[in-house]
């Protein structure tokens, strides 16, 4: 753990929410809260003035139409930023559109407080990236319906081995295959799931019961 407190900036219009969150972080001592803002307007500004470490922020929040103008503004500010995005908004295109804008994690609001500050602490260059994403089995369950039941008994094998936590090249051993074809089955899961990561294709497939479920805590981020 560093010496040099990770600086956050937290953004929610919720006040009650906000503080308690606020409250939550100033309890650890490696984290310093720099700002609270309730609007995205705000957490922009903060961002370029105060140069935190790590934003957190809502997608419902005043002035934030459009989240995804929102994070790109937050980086121009403040490049090198890392975006956590906290909301009840889980919405397959909205997770993977703001992800492929360099949005470092995705959690609901649901999510525990174990995985709000492994995200928090985990530091660039560490080899992979935390991206939490937590979508709500019975909407994963409908979402994912009709699409599920042409998933491969190879591509059940892969998701499998994911939620053991085993990574792509570990799999690939197991099954006596090479990394670029588990990539491959993974590609063809996440669409017929409409998954956004690997979490959130464990937990969709086991709502479904395509898969045992497993602990979902453990399972790594990483290609």
């Amino acid at each position: 753990m560093s010496d040099t407190p990770t600086r956050i900036l937290v953004a929610d219009d919720h006040t009650l929410l906000r503080e308690a969150m606020v409250e939550l972080l100033q309890s650890e001592p490696d984290i310093e809260v720099v700002a609270q803002v309730g609007d995205a307007r705000a957490a922009v500004r903060a961002a370029a003035e105060l140069r935190p470490d790590v934003a957190l922020i809502d997608v419902q929040m005043p002035y934030n139409e459009d989240p995804g103008a929102t994070v790109r503004r937050l980086l121009e500010r403040r490049p090198g930023l890392r975006i956590i995005v906290l909301s009840m908004d889980d919405h397959p295109a909205l997770v993977r559109g703001l992800l492929a804008l360099g949005v470092r994690g995705y959690l609901h609001k649901s999510a525990s407080r174990q995985s709000l500050l492994a995200a928090i602490r985990e530091r660039p260059g560490s080899g992979r990236a935390v991206v939490t994403v937590s979508m709500p089995l019975l909407a994963a369950a409908e979402g994912a319906g009709r699409r599920a039941a042409v998933i491969s008994e190879r591509e059940t094998e892969v998701l499998t081995l994911v939620a053991e936590a085993l990574s792509n090249r570990q799999i690939g051993a197991r099954l006596g295959i090479t990394e670029g074809t588990v990539k491959r089955h993974l590609r063809k899961i996440f669409d017929k799931l409409d998954a956004v990561s690997r979490l959130d294709a464990v937990n969709k497939a086991a709502a479904l019961q395509l898969i045992r479920p497993h602990s979902k805590h453990s399972l790594p981020m990483a290609g």
